[in-house]
């Protein structure tokens, strides 16, 4: 009877063995399937780290695998990983179910280098399935960069003191992280060609009352003020970062061939606190061959301020693209082309004219003048010129040999029009003109602007906008 019950449990057993043999992961046999062979990230600044990447492997057995996942480059990797939503960078015995897949999540984090150029990291996503490795390869270029972090305190890091000049170099970029890169009163910041100035979520750069910006760019190396993402797909995102704000009582401000985009608003000017009897005399802003593009909320504003613009091109914007409060404003071949296409749409348009501000409430004697411009858009009530006037100050402004999306006619406006821009892609901010745009030869001659944007010539009956056409 014993020898009997041995042979039928020893039996069992075997079944047993033979049965769970059916099913028990294969590790020797079977080529995993992956979504791509390589992920690579995009400049990615040192020690910030990048967005999350992720890809899929398949199991396209009839069985379940167990796998070892781990990074080729151990614990030295600037990379780290997360399988199927376990963080590790060297997991065992992960289970891919037959005819299944999981997700691997992949990001990296580069070390502080010795160099001012970008420079290449990689490693490897490794599979191990029994005698079977496979791997997905990893690419990353880091690039180091002169960080201004913010003090957590006060959210500001003064980069120019009272008193002081600083000058920002093009010998690596900057990354501005935490708050506020402020020049302080009496300060002065220059910056130099081909200036690179990248901030990071909710930072900006802030010039404090009586403080100086310059932005020297040129057409070959403009300075770039965006957000410090750099993948592809973060070109038109909006609202990457806060702004550039520029307080009461500075003196030529001068911003020359500059490129600010994907942040909240591109340029504030305006004075801290409130009208206060603040005056405009000296506190002039010149901004020439620029772009500002790509922002939450409207690309200028500016309360009780001077600017005078010339050549620059202010485009797709949440809000107004020029909001002016209040001032003295002088703009001639400027380009508005509001083309939003963000949620929620836009309600408010391309140009907002006031003598006043709903936020301070106090009306100042205005002036401004647009000349060749184009203010233009996609808004739905049509109209991308709203003007508000308080007669309780002189408001004088004037419209001459414009293109416009506008109803409004009256003596303000001289020698205007509303025919089709034709705008070469205004999706992809690329405001040059085609050969059908209604810009063409029908601005003012002898304004004293001889160069469009591009450095091209201008004709003797130039075109208006900031670029001339060029067949």
């Amino acid at each position: 009877m014993m020898k009997k019950i041995a042979y039928y449990i020893f039996g069992l057993i075997i079944l047993g063995e033979m049965l769970w043999g059916c099913n028990k992961p294969v590790f020797d046999k079977v080529q995993l399937q992956f979504s791509t062979s390589s992920i690579t990230f995009d400049t990615v600044f040192t020690t910030l780290g990048s967005t999350t990447r992720q890809f899929t492997v398949y199991n396209p057995s009839e069985q379940d695998l167990k796998v070892d996942v781990f990074l080729g480059g151990g614990s030295r990797s600037s990379f780290s990983l997360n399988v199927n939503g376990v963080a590790g960078n060297q997991q065992q015995g992960v289970i891919i179910p037959a005819k299944d897949s999981i997700f691997v999540f992949v990001k990296v984090t580069i070390n502080p280098g010795n160099t001012n150029q970008p420079f290449l990291v990689s490693d490897s996503v490794v599979f191990q399935n029994g005698q079977i490795q496979q791997q997905v390869n990893l690419t990353a270029y880091g690039q180091d960069a002169h960080f201004i972090v913010a003090d957590p305190a006060s959210g500001i890091k003064v980069v120019a003191a009272e008193g002081e000049t600083v000058t920002w170099h093009n010998d690596k970029p900057y990354v501005v992280f935490g708050g506020w890169a402020a020049v302080d009163s009496l300060g002065t910041l220059n910056i130099e060609p081909g200036t690179r100035i990248y901030f990071h979520k909710g930072s900006g750069l802030l010039v404090w009352r009586y403080g100086n910006i310059h932005v020297n760019g040129t057409k070959e190396q403009p300075v770039i003020f965006r957000g410090d993402r750099l993948e592809a797909q973060y070109d038109a995102d909006c609202n990457q970062w806060d702004r550039i704000w520029i307080l009461e009582g500075s003196e030529e401000n001068t911003i020359n061939y500059a490129i600010i985009s994907n942040a909240f608003v591109g340029l504030q000017i305006e004075p801290w606190g409130g009208y206060d009897e603040i005056t405009v005399t000296g506190n002039r802003n010149v901004i020439t061959n620029t772009i500002i593009k790509s922002t939450l909320n409207s690309g200028i504003v500016a309360r009780y301020s001077k600017i005078e613009a010339t050549n620059c091109v202010i485009a797709n914007n949440g809000s107004c693209s020029l909001q002016l409060e209040g001032g003295e404003y002088d703009f001639k071949h400027v380009t508005v082309g509001n083309y939003y296409s963000g949620t929620p749409a836009r309600k408010n348009p391309g140009l907002y004219l006031s003598n006043t501000t709903q936020l301070y409430g106090a009306p100042m004697e205005t002036s401004a003048n647009f000349t060749n411009c184009i203010i233009y858009g996609n808004i739905s009530s049509g109209e991308e010129i709203v003007i508000t006037e308080n007669e309780a100050a002189p408001f004088h402004y004037n419209f001459e040999h414009c293109l416009v999306k506008s109803s409004i006619v009256n003596d303000h406006f001289v020698n205007c029009h509303t025919g089709d821009p034709y705008f070469v892609n205004s999706g992809h901010n690329d405001y040059h003109l085609r050969a059908l745009s209604y810009a063409i030869n029908r601005g003012k001659s002898n304004i004293g602007v001889y160069d469009d944007l591009d450095g091209n010539l201008r004709s003797n009956i130039p075109d208006m906008g900031a670029y001339e056409y060029v067949p």
